[in-house]
């Protein structure tokens, strides 16, 4: 009973520390944006593979059709990358600050998206570097703003944008003495318009002068200072192989403690790894060197197999090699979910919460998976992962579209798979024999 005791113990701690890790506000801020820009990286994604895998002019399609007719049709395709792809900083300034006001309890949301929107392009240099035909000296251009301040490479800029000038605005904008008071018969629209105006224009001024400054005491614009000094150590610390294998680890153990994995990765990997896959499908747009293994699309493809833990190897070992008559029926309810990398049924329901015989199981496949898949890539067994597929892909198909169309992706997916049956297999043993035990004493 002591034991028992102790660990319940254990377990309560270790729960109230994810949930208020969970509940930390600009956490969660962060974890509900990138939900909500989710789509746009899928869109992108689904452009990408018919652009240039379907479309391609010198491949299959090449030979059938007119490579003239199928250069002009993935017009559209740029099209809308350039309207996801080229514009990922601003949606993200957008989605943080809405998740921001949310967060906050802040109902006029409209003014504080169009603040972050606003202070974003204040802190953003409206200058670039270009060559003219037969030029021998690149000329300074001024009036535009570089795709790449708002594309990929600016996306921490937009989550520091969408962060800090929106609290600063909410915090401005609940003060009183700061309001303008208005009286009549006036239009809410307007009334709120006003309520606002003496905080908009300071935020957007203080950001302004926080550029000027920065620029005056560093020589560099924002942007290039928040690249360099923060953005790029970080990148490196978590999506190396290490570091992003600790990560993930983390969230898979949160999530054996019923704190959905989301919180951790969601919060901490996907800014990194969405920034990756956004320079990856680029990259292999313009036909490119493609610069990075892990990112979005490697996570889901090679550690989200049946869902979070690559469940699908636990079903299969619970259908093929379990005992228990109640596990299998219970497997067979969950295997339809886990197709399509829903792993909460299996999760909650077997369960691998507050198990430690399964946990453990749970945390290692992964670690498994994505080291294999890490490897493959790197020497060249496995194409790159450079098309943003929904998560909810099915394995093995998974493999195949993310890697722009190889079928080693596939077979790898498959041995991967194998491999990890025989991961869980002796952790479902010794979980069968304690669920027998207990079920003997309750007898």
């Amino acid at each position: 009973m002591e034991k028992t005791s102790k660990k319940d113990l254990v377990f309560e701690k270790f729960g109230m520390i994810a949930t208020r890790l969970g509940n930390q506000i600009h956490l969660r801020t962060l974890r509900d944006a990138f939900a909500t820009f989710m789509p746009f990286m899928m869109l992108a994604g689904f452009v990408t593979l018919i652009n240039y895998v379907i479309l391609e002019p010198t491949g299959f399609m090449g030979k059938i059709i007119n490579p003239e007719t199928l250069t002009t049709i993935q017009k559209v395709g740029v099209s809308i990358g350039n309207g996801t792809l080229s514009i990922t900083t601003l949606l993200v300034v957008a989605a943080v600050s809405y998740h921001m006001c949310v967060s906050r309890n802040y109902t006029n949301h409209i003014a504080a998206v169009l603040v972050a929107i606003s202070t974003f392009v204040v802190l953003t240099p409206m200058t670039t570097m270009f060559t003219p035909e037969n030029a021998e000296k690149a000329i300074e251009v001024t009036g535009v703003i570089p795709v790449s301040h708002t594309g990929a490479s600016g996306m921490f800029v937009g989550i520091f944008v969408g962060l800090a000038a929106t609290e600063l605005f909410i915090k401005l904008s609940k003060n009183k003495k700061l309001q303008i008071n208005l009286s009549g018969n006036i239009p809410p629209a307007v009334l709120k318009s006003f309520n606002v105006l003496i905080p908009i224009m300071i935020t957007i001024t203080s950001f302004a002068i926080l550029s000027f400054l920065i620029m005056q005491l560093f020589n560099r614009d924002v942007n290039s200072l928040i690249t360099n000094v923060i953005t790029a150590p970080l990148s490196k610390v978590t999506t190396g192989l290490p570091g992003f294998l600790l990560i993930t680890s983390i969230a898979n153990l949160f999530f054996g403690f019923g704190i959905h994995q989301a919180v951790i990765s969601g919060s901490l990997l996907d800014p990194f790894l969405i920034q990756n896959m956004q320079e990856n499908m680029a990259a292999y747009a313009d036909k490119a060197e493609i610069p990075h293994i892990i990112n979005m699309a490697f996570k889901d493809t090679f550690a989200v197999m049946g869902g979070s833990g690559n469940t699908i190897a636990l079903l299969i070992a619970i259908f093929i090699f379990s005992r228990r008559k109640d596990y299998k029926d219970f497997a067979k309810l969950s295997v339809t979910p886990a197709i399509f990398n829903i792993s909460e049924p299996i999760i909650f329901g077997l369960p691998i919460v507050f198990n430690i015989s399964l946990i453990i199981p749970f945390v290692l496949a992964p670690i498994f998976s994505l080291t294999v898949a890490y490897f493959a890539t790197a020497v060249g067994l496995i194409n790159h992962v450079v098309v943003q597929i929904p998560w909810t892909t099915p394995p093995i198909i998974s493999g195949f579209l993310a890697t722009g169309g190889d079928w080693r992706a596939s077979v790898l997916q498959i041995l991967i798979i194998a491999a990890s049956v025989f991961i869980y297999l002796p952790f479902l043993r010794v979980d069968e024999k304690v669920t027998s035990k207990m079920s003997a004493e309750e007898q």
